[in-house]
C-alpha cells in the first residue's frame, strides 16, 4: 500500500485540470452538515464569480498576489 506522501506526489503530477476534479470529489466525499440554503448561495456565488474570470469581465490575480494584499491590508 502506497503512503500518503507518495499519493500525493503521484496526484501533484496529474494536469491541473484532473487536480481540480479529484480535489471536488475530495471535498463531496466528506460528510457535513451544510445549511442547503447557505451551500446553494455558495454555489451560486462561485459559479458568478467563475462566469465574470471567463467573459474577462474580471482578471484574476495569482495567489501569492491576492494574500500579500490581504496581509497589507490586515497590517493597517
Amino acid at each position: 500500500m502506497r503512503s500518503i506522501e507518495q499519493l500525493t506526489e503521484e496526484l501533484l503530477a496529474l494536469p491541473s485540470a484532473s487536480r481540480a476534479l479529484l480535489a471536488e470529489r475530495l471535498v463531496e466525499s466528506l460528510e457535513f452538515d451544510i445549511d442547503p440554503t447557505i451551500q446553494a448561495t455558495w454555489t451560486a456565488e462561485a459559479k458568478r464569480r467563475r462566469d465574470e474570470i471567463r467573459s474577462g469581465a474580471v482578471q484574476p490575480i495569482p495567489g501569492e498576489d491576492a494574500l500579500a494584499q490581504v496581509r497589507r491590508l490586515t497590517e493597517q
